[in-house]
């Protein structure tokens, strides 16, 4: 930092400290690398006024004798070395490349150029020169040149403070470009994920169907800016209706893409399936040919078929969590867990089976994947279904007031902690038909 012994060494530790203190508060603020050299560069134009001129070399990405010029005090309009390496002169040979070749840190007290070298127009009447080198794996990638026009201008003993502190600040400066950077990988990365999230958001439902006999409500959250879980409705003949919730294994964007295609999948199914267990048999078969195989990626998926002419529910299950279903007329809360297979993915023929429950005016089904019942606590207890049957007592709530009284819920179990894992529900509650009328 401190080239020669200059006046500013000479004064009161005090003053210095002080001095010291607050270019480092200053340099502390930066944010943006190219300002932080600058204040730097001016901060030690004040620290040693002798230096009549400052040089910095990069060799990165080229080949001895060449090197570029990153800064040059001379400059009347400083160029950033980050932004627009194409505008820095690119030099080859003389002392220059000698000297950010040869690694180690160099005075030469009494400099003199040859007539061709292509430090002239850099070093041109100057006659003391201090070489620094930056280091990177070892190598002096950079370099910084101090030069005064009269000769001895650098004591020796000065040079291992110059080359220490220089040093410092240029892992410093690499830092703030590095973080930078990363800023901006991660804002461009968020704004693909924000694309893959609304991709994938177009995927669903845009407004839930109206089916005879049944209220709907649903409710979808990612834990992250996209996620696995999936849920869906088809129209199916004689006014019946297929409801098909999914959860592929893992998060993020994998977990997405897989999503997609699982929609891509299900809407390609030829025909309507008499059977849940023939839709959940074709998805398998569709990715484990073409997707999953021995990825280790898998899908729990529960598909169901609801006939509002005789409020009876045929459904199939891939290793799902099993929907509850609240019986009003019984006074019991029951899971749908008479047609379990292995998930989607696990084996090449899934063989699923079937099972059908016969429904009644004013019972209530949820349909969930396992980020509501694993939704843990700072003690890691889970929310479980003793939680989640809870929130099934009242008959007379609706479909979107169980919704909320559900996230109430895990929002107080929780403590407001952030979703570990996909939230999907979707509730429906069996009406009598003068509803309808």
């Amino acid at each position: 930092m401190f080239s020669q012994a200059a006046p500013f060494e000479s004064k009161p530790w005090q003053e210095r400290l002080s001095h010291i203190m607050e270019t480092m508060r200053e340099l502390s603020t930066q944010t943006d690398p190219q300002e932080m050299v600058q204040q730097y560069y001016e901060r030690m134009r004040q620290v040693n006024p002798h230096v009549d001129r400052r040089l910095a070399l990069s060799r990165r990405g080229l080949a001895f004798p060449k090197f570029r010029i990153t800064r040059f005090s001379e400059w009347q309009h400083p160029i950033n070395p980050w932004k627009e390496p194409g505008k820095l002169p690119v030099l080859s040979g003389g002392i220059l490349a000698e000297l950010i070749y040869g690694n180690e840190p160099r005075i030469i007290n009494d400099l003199v150029l040859a007539a061709n070298d292509p430090a002239r127009e850099y070093l041109a009447g100057m006659r003391s020169l201090q070489a620094i080198p930056l280091l990177e794996n070892g190598e002096a990638v950079n370099m910084t040149f101090h030069a005064m026009r009269t000769p001895n201008g650098f004591p020796e003993e000065h040079l291992p403070e110059a080359v220490w502190l220089a040093n410092l600040f240029g892992r410093a400066t690499n830092n703030l470009v590095l973080a930078e950077r990363v800023k901006a990988a991660y804002e461009e990365i968020d704004r693909e994920l924000l694309a893959v999230a609304s991709i994938q958001r177009s995927l669903l439902p845009e407004q839930l169907p109206i089916i005879p006999e049944l209220k709907l409500a649903a409710h979808y959250q990612t834990a992250r800016r996209a996620g696995g879980d999936y849920y869906d409705f088809f129209p199916l003949p004689h006014g019946s209706w297929g409801l098909l919730i999914a959860d592929v294994s893992g998060h993020g964007t994998p977990a997405a893409v897989m999503m997609a295609v699982m929609h891509s999948i299900a809407h390609a199914f030829s025909g309507p399936p008499n059977l849940p267990s023939e839709m959940l048999n074709f998805l398998n078969t569709k990715l484990n040919e073409h997707y999953l195989g021995d990825s280790g990626t898998f899908i729990t998926a529960f598909y169901a078929i609801f006939h509002p002419d005789s409020r009876t529910l045929s459904y199939s299950s891939a290793g799902h969590n099993p929907p509850r279903r609240r019986s009003c007329e019984l006074g019991e809360v029951t899971a749908l867990d008479q047609a379990q297979r292995f998930p989607l993915g696990v084996v090449p023929s899934l063989n699923a089976i079937n099972a059908t429950v016969q429904l009644h005016s004013g019972d209530q089904l949820i349909f969930y994947t396992d980020g509501i019942i694993e939704a843990a606590n700072s003690r890691g207890e889970l929310f479980g279904t003793d939680r989640l049957d809870a929130e099934l007592s009242r008959c007379s709530s609706e479909p979107d007031e169980i919704i909320a009284s559900l996230l109430n819920a895990l929002e107080q179990h929780t403590v407001g902690a952030a979703p570990s894992d996909d939230r999907t529900v979707v509730v429906a509650k069996v009406v009598g038909t003068s509803l309808h009328q």
